[in-house]
């Protein structure tokens, strides 16, 4: 399964959507490759107080933690401030390319 997001988490609740999707779909012992693009990448801020859903986004993000699920983060997208993943969360960067091969070894698809 992928998970393909990269809505605004700042401005859309479809961001925190997303994550909880792959959040239920990883607890259903499903692989799930989760890739955040653009500013998507915010789901990762440190400071959550100025995201829509912020509580549940903290809340995901710490359960995906917890289950060793790594964002794959579109190169370039993240902040060359190391402080924006304050919490550790397992991030790979990846290139478009990588992305783009991605697609055809997954059997379903989750774009937002």
């Amino acid at each position: 399964m992928l998970v393909l997001i990269s809505e605004d988490p700042r401005v859309s609740h479809r961001a925190n959507e997303a994550m909880r999707i792959a959040l239920g779909i990883v607890a259903g012992e499903t692989p799930v490759d989760v890739v955040l693009t653009g500013p998507a990448v915010h789901l990762l801020d440190e400071d959550t107080d100025d995201l829509v859903d912020g509580d549940d986004i903290a809340k995901f993000r710490a359960s995906l933690k917890k289950l060793g699920i790594p964002f794959l983060v579109e190169a370039g997208a993240a902040p060359a401030d190391p402080s924006w993943n304050a919490d550790g969360h397992p991030v790979r960067s990846i290139t478009a390319e990588e992305i783009a091969a991605l697609l055809p070894r997954a059997e379903r698809f989750v774009i937002f």
